[in-house]
């Protein structure tokens, strides 16, 4: 056997025995740093608890925002998650992923076809082995044929489009579920804010009705001449101050609630909120272990698959460098008359490429194998710093809500003893008064200190609540009433 005959036969059995052999680097999740329990949190308590994350972003994240037990904010949860458009976008994404990861599988099944129809050709006379000045005559030939190629996935190039593919798939069903939580938190901050901004607007109407009477006041005791104009003016300036500020909560209100129609699917015309004061149901968010943020954010599960992804498409680069082998073939009927053409005799088959070679090895395309290699590597390594990056932020934000539900607690009890304290010092001024110890004004003073005092209360409680929504999103949903410490 000549020595070039060997040389490719020993290359193609030595391919065949190389089938299957992945080029993907081994995959294994980057590193990152955890800390052992959050800053905010008890440190007996996540140290009892501590174990090695197991992901498990693809857990149903439940209804959580039902641990408020308002109706309302279930209603508008439910109705958000059927009709926001953004949701249907990204869901369309994950079938879209999906469809590429179907198609990537069917690369590594035989492809199949079939045709029907005539061909005009002329043979060579060395072909049929006659004299080269030999006279052979063009021809026409019908066939009916079914077409089979296959490619023997020598080096793993189709594995890893599939598990490329694969982890496609994963991450947008995770960036799904992030959107999600998003949604579904951005539609219960919007609500409280609602409800914040009605009481506060209550809160307003009370103080514009007392500033009102001491304007009016201040006018009957001008024409009487116990005070100077100036005093009248100034009732007047505390009175469209109080006016000028109800008016801007009624255009945050507005805004905010056109905002939640969006989110809904609704145009603001079509969604209208009935004022409600805000009720307040204060929940305790209780610390995760830090490792179990891992398992339960779906960005971080996003950013890990988008990893897993790169890591397969160097795999894919690198198959680039060593030979493809496509077997194809076919079978069938071939006749000069169509006549003829369904007669046993005018069966046929082929087997090898009709154009092309069987087995295809690149020699030389001046770096452009090399390059895509190179940028496969680069862009693992971007995925990596996102992986980590899309970690420190998670933790970030958990510590973040942990903080602001420590301080506004706070907060919380600091206010409610200076509200004690002004309704206390408030009572005793109203008995002076009737003991004509101290004037009207003074009076109404303290009740508008009173009110002032009420207004920062329910801006710190509706500041609490929206907190808690932003810790319950940061931890990566699934709270419960039973988790509530």
């Amino acid at each position: 056997m000549p020595k070039k005959q060997i040389w490719l036969l020993s290359s193609l059995m030595g391919s065949l025995l190389l089938a299957g052999c992945s080029l993907a680097p081994q995959y294994e999740p980057e590193r990152v740093v955890i800390p052992l329990q959050f800053k905010e949190a008890n440190p007996l308590q996540e140290n009892e608890n501590w174990k090695i994350a197991q992901p498990s972003d693809a857990a149903s994240r439940g209804e959580w925002w039902l641990i408020f037990q308002d109706a309302q904010l279930n209603a508008l949860e439910q109705q958000a998650i059927r009709e926001n458009q953004n949701l249907k976008a990204i869901a369309a994404n994950v079938q879209a992923s999906r469809a590429l990861k179907s198609a990537a599988k069917a690369e590594q099944l035989p492809s199949i076809g079939t045709g029907f129809g005539p061909t005009r050709q002329k043979l060579s006379p060395a072909s049929q082995g006659l004299d080269a000045n030999a006279n052979t005559s063009a021809q026409t030939l019908w066939r009916a044929q079914t077409n089979v190629s296959y490619e023997l996935d020598l080096f793993g190039r189709i594995a890893s489009s599939v598990n490329a593919a694969t982890a496609d798939a994963q991450q947008q069903e995770a960036l799904y579920h992030s959107a999600l939580l998003a949604l579904q938190a951005d539609v219960a901050q919007n609500y409280f804010q609602i409800r914040q901004l009605d009481t506060e607007q209550i809160i307003y109407a009370r103080m514009i009705k007392l500033l009102t009477e001491s304007r009016n006041l201040m006018q009957a005791r001008f024409k009487n001449g116990a005070v100077s104009e100036m005093d009248v003016f100034r009732a007047q300036t505390e009175l469209s101050t109080a006016q000028t500020g109800l008016l801007s909560l009624m255009r945050q209100r507005a805004n905010t609630e056109h905002a939640l129609a969006v989110l809904l699917g609704k145009t603001p015309a079509e969604f209208n909120l009935a004022q409600q004061s805000l009720t307040i149901n204060t929940v305790q968010v209780p610390a995760c272990l830090p490792s179990s943020l891992l398992e339960r954010r779906p960005d971080v599960a996003a950013a890990e698959r988008a990893m897993a992804a790169d890591n397969a498409r160097i795999g894919i680069a690198r198959a680039a460098f060593f030979p493809r082998l496509s077997l194809t073939g076919a079978l069938g009927y071939e006749s000069s008359t169509l006549g003829d053409l369904a007669q046993w005799s005018s069966r046929t088959f082929l087997l090898g490429p009709i154009a092309g070679t069987i087995l295809s090895l690149p020699l030389f395309d001046g770096g452009q194998r090399k390059a895509g290699v190179v940028q496969a590597r680069a862009a693992y390594e971007e995925s990596v710093a996102n992986y980590r990056q899309t970690v420190l932020n998670a933790f970030r934000e958990v510590e973040n809500g942990l903080t602001d539900q420590r301080i506004l607690d706070q907060q919380m009890n600091t206010q409610t003893q200076a509200l004690i304290a002004s309704r206390h010092a408030n009572k005793l001024l109203h008995l002076r008064y009737r003991k004509g110890a101290v004037s009207y004004l003074e009076v109404i003073d303290s009740d508008r200190t009173i009110l002032q005092q009420e207004q920062l209360a329910i801006q710190l409680k509706g500041s609490r609540m929206i907190a808690s929504v932003d810790l319950i999103r940061a931890l990566g949903g699934g709270l419960t009433t039973q988790d509530q410490t």
